[in-house]
């Protein structure tokens, strides 16, 4: 990559920043002092967040490779997709492919001094296909991003087809449903047209599609076109049947029970009620089956609708009636409950006020947010809502965070503060200057991060789709079959195994166990976000289910990265003053919590300190540097003995300090040497913590440190951690987590997601704690705590052991129905509305047990 820019501590930080992203392997400088090369992988990190650090530093990347895609035709095997995918992924200087099978679109990356997309595309011919450069391309130069909020979306399996047929429509490029949150994305060309064409397909599917964040002019909308219109069709559908039950009950009283006589079968009253049942219950179904066959494709719809004609067709009307009903019945008690899922992640974004109270020359105006700009002066009043991330200019007040950390007990507020968007203020007034853009405040990110989360699928999730894709068809070829074969071979009466077959091709619906899977992992997600917990998707939330060994950082995780100077400790002239000046500007530019302490420590004790030259920072050693031209190092003993100083002198009241459990900074600056004591104490729920992570399963709890042994080893037996391992630097901290994944499989690391950012990255979860604000560790962490309660580690391990159980639960409640309702089906002991009930109440009882992931309490 290229990067646009002069200035070299920028290029540094900039490779530093990247090396925090989870999946890169490799950054460096090249010998162009321009670039950087940068290695990652694609399934953990995009090309787009590496640029966006870049951004944040006002720096432009300019990738030396090239991306494209194309829309793929004729592609209609999952199986030849993936091979289709291998084969391109083997061309050279092809180094990245992904290939989705619902939307037919496949996209790459590839070099262009190498290959080129004539190469490309000749491979995708050779392999049986056409190709073609996405509608969006050809359309309009400039594309346009809608957002859309779905109702009604009730089925993965439906959300996959209404991908697929979206992205069909001309003028549209790339097509994103997410199912867990019930939105679509959707990029096509700038036309309001489009826009509401999109809205038109949704609708024909039997959805509702709302434009999030732009006000379209709608057109006036009765109560049953509102909404409600299923609610109504179901409800109707229901009183027709109880109207059919009791005419056929009253048949013998009623003179004219028969109406009509049609090809040998009796019309009856309570037959035109039944019919009427089936036209207002699956009259919904119907007419989305009818879209899906125009777009060629096979959803539960249309395999419904058929159940039901078939019915009709061989006289079973009650059956068909019932059918109706049910299914109708179904997915309206499906749609609320997954919305009630799905409220609890849209909360958040009820949090923010839309308005804020902007101070502009000594008056207060009522502003939208949009209206806002970084620098502006908000105003909160008593019990008002923060709008913006930002600080406290004047005011004091106490403000309730738990939409942000979790916490529950109200943070004070005083000029400096940090406040976040969407914390309510307490009794006092504030006056807040604007820190972030709108877009880019705490609340907004986590909002974006979750959502995220829901449209990734679990391990079980790609489980329960291969499953389906085999299951549904074999179901469907199989009732077929069953249709055919017995009346046409054996003789044997064809309505009685043509009604089989329909029984078996409602069973083939495979919305029960695809709808097992997310609803737990949306559920799941939604709980640990109220309580400041936030997972990065379903993946990461299943592995946390089956973590055997957690590795600690020390300073800031267990302890509260507020360690204090105890001691100054002058060997050699000099004064207490003098040693602490040159370490506090030796260590004024350090981001360390030790380095903070001693800056600390010198402006409270009023010692001046001065900004050093030619700094060189040592990751968990030291710092060295020019003072009033002199050479000054500060770091431990080990810092100090490979720069060639003696450090004999030292040893004494460094191992006096060690056996009082306190850290030991040695300095040597011209004819000054003295050591700095500083002690952290462990956080007042440390020790409970890790008692909660051992009831909790945890085989093993390991303590890294690159603190001294005494220190770390007294640590260790205060909270009753069982092994340790002291004076590490982070790339020892990187070989310890993989030695601890060796001998344990899985392993969570827990840290401040900066400083632990390597060993973040190899464990197979990181999790970083207390980042409430901090953007660079947002992105990089797996899950990440909102604020520095320790006890939120057990209840995550808890909920995440509680979602895996509750997950293969459903999995295999779901198989188990479906094998014996097959069983049932094949020899004649079940019959329609048993199969269609069986199959809604599955999906039904799936989905409630999925739920109770919302309420999971500590």
């Amino acid at each position: 990559m290229r990067e646009n820019g002069d200035c070299a501590h920028c290029t540094t930080r900039l490779i530093d920043d990247i090396k925090r992203l989870k999946g890169i392997k490799k950054v460096e400088s090249a010998e162009d002092p321009s670039q950087i090369l940068v290695e990652y992988d694609p399934n953990f990190t995009s090309l787009e967040l590496i640029e966006n650090f870049a951004i944040r530093q006002g720096l432009k990347l300019q990738s030396h490779y090239n991306h494209s895609h194309y829309r793929i035709e004729g592609l209609d095997c999952a199986v030849c997709a993936a091979k289709l995918e291998q084969r391109i992924s083997k061309i050279p200087g092809v180094t990245w492919v992904s290939l989705n099978f619902a939307t037919s679109q496949i996209w790459f990356e590839y070099e262009p001094e190498v290959v080129n997309t004539e190469r490309i595309s000749s491979a995708i011919e050779r392999a049986g296909y056409q190709y073609r450069e996405p509608e969006i391309a050809r359309v309009a130069p400039e594309i346009s991003v809608s957002s859309f909020t779905l109702t009604g979306l009730d089925c993965p399996d439906c959300a996959a087809k209404l991908q697929s047929r979206l992205s069909k429509l001309e003028g549209v490029g790339e097509v994103l449903v997410n199912f867990g949150a019930s939105t679509m994305t959707v990029k096509h060309d700038q036309t309001l047209t489009h826009r509401a064409q999109i809205i038109d397909v949704v609708e024909e599917a039997g959805y509702k599609a709302t434009v999030i964040g732009v006000d379209v002019q709608k057109k006036p909308s009765s109560f049953f076109a509102a909404g409600n219109r299923k609610l109504v069709l179901t409800a109707l559908s229901g009183i027709c049947i109880f109207c059919g039950l009791l005419a056929t009950l009253l048949k013998a009283v009623i003179p004219f029970s028969t109406l009509i006589s049609l090809a040998g079968h009796n019309l009856t009253v309570s037959h035109l009620f039944y019919l009427l049942a089936v036209v207002s219950g699956g009259y919904s179904s119907a007419r989305s089956a009818y879209y899906s066959l125009l777009a060629r494709t096979l959803d539960m719809n249309v395999l419904m609708s058929i159940g039901i004609t078939g019915a009709l067709a061989i006289g079973e009307v009650e059956e068909g009636a019932m059918v109706a009903f049910l299914f109708s019945l179904g997915n309206l008690l499906q749609s609320y409950t997954l919305d009630k899922a799905r409220n609890a992640i849209k909360l958040l974004i009820d949090i923010a006020p839309q308005e804020a109270n902007l101070k502009r020359g000594g008056s207060l105006a009522k502003v939208p947010l949009s209206g806002l700009t970084v620098g502006d002066v908000i105003v909160v009043k008593p019990g008002g809502k923060v709008p913006v991330d930002g600080v406290v200019v004047t005011g004091e007040s106490a403000l309730n965070e738990a939409p942000i950390t979790g916490e529950s007990q109200p943070a004070d507020k005083v000029p400096g503060s940090t406040v976040f968007a969407g914390s309510v203020n307490g009794s006092g007034v504030l006056e807040i200057r604007m820190g972030k853009r709108v877009e880019d405040s705490t609340l907004s990110r986590i909002i974006h991060l979750v959502e995220e989360a829901q449209a990734q699928k679990a391990p079980s999730q790609h489980f329960v789709d291969r499953f389906s894709k085999i299951y549904t068809p074999i179901v469907i070829v199989g009732a077929l079959l069953v249709m055919v074969i017995p009346s046409a071979f054996f003789s044997l009466p064809f309505s009685e195994w043509f009604y089989r077959g329909l029984v078996l091709l409602v069973i083939s619906c495979p919305c029960a166990l695809v709808i097992s899977t997310p609803v737990s992992i949306v559920s799941a997600i939604a709980c640990s976000s109220k309580r400041g917990i936030l997972i990065k998707g379903g993946a990461y939330l299943e592995e946390m289910g089956t973590i055997n060994a957690i590795a600690f950082d020390k300073t800031g995780t267990l302890t509260r990265a507020r360690p204090e100077v105890t001691d100054l400790v002058v060997l050699n002239g000099g004064s207490e003053h003098d040693l602490l000046s040159i370490a506090a500007s030796l260590e004024m530019k350090s981001e360390h919590p030790l380095s903070k302490a001693i800056i600390r420590k010198s402006r409270q004790a009023g010692v001046s300190y001065r900004e050093p030259v030619d700094v060189t920072a040592l990751s968990g050693k030291g710092v060295k540097g020019t003072v009033d031209g002199q050479w000054g190092y500060i770091g431990n003993k080990r810092f100090l003995s490979e720069q060639g100083l003696p450090v004999a002198c030292y040893e004494p009241a460094v191992q006096k300090l060690e056996q009082e459990g306190k850290t030991a900074i040695l300095l040597q600056w011209g004819y000054i040497q003295g050591i700095i004591g500083l002690a952290d104490i462990p956080r007042k729920e440390a020790k409970e913590c890790i008692e909660g992570l051992k009831k909790q399963g945890i085989k093993h709890i390991t303590l890294l440190s690159g603190d001294n042994e005494r220190v770390v080893s007294g640590m260790a037996e205060k909270l009753g951690i069982g092994e340790f391992r002291a004076d590490m630097l982070p790339e020892e901290k990187v070989e310890a987590v993989k030695e601890l994944l060796s001998r344990y499989g899985k392993v969570a690391m827990v840290g401040d997601g900066i400083n632990d950012a390597p060993a973040l990255a190899v464990s197979t979860v990181g999790i970083a704690m207390g980042i409430a604000g901090t953007d660079t560790a947002l992105e990089t962490a797996d899950v990440a705590l909102m604020s520095d309660d320790l006890l939120k580690l057990p209840f995550l391990i808890y909920l995440s052991r509680r979602t895996l159980a509750t997950i293969k639960t459903n999995i295999g409640f779901s198989i188990l129905v479906k094998a014996a309702f097959i069983v049932l089906a094949f020899l004649g002991l079940a019959n329609l509305w048993m199969a269609v009930a069986a199959d809604t109440g599955t999906s039904l009882l799936v989905t409630f047990y999925g739920m109770r992931l919302l309420t999971t309490r500590p």
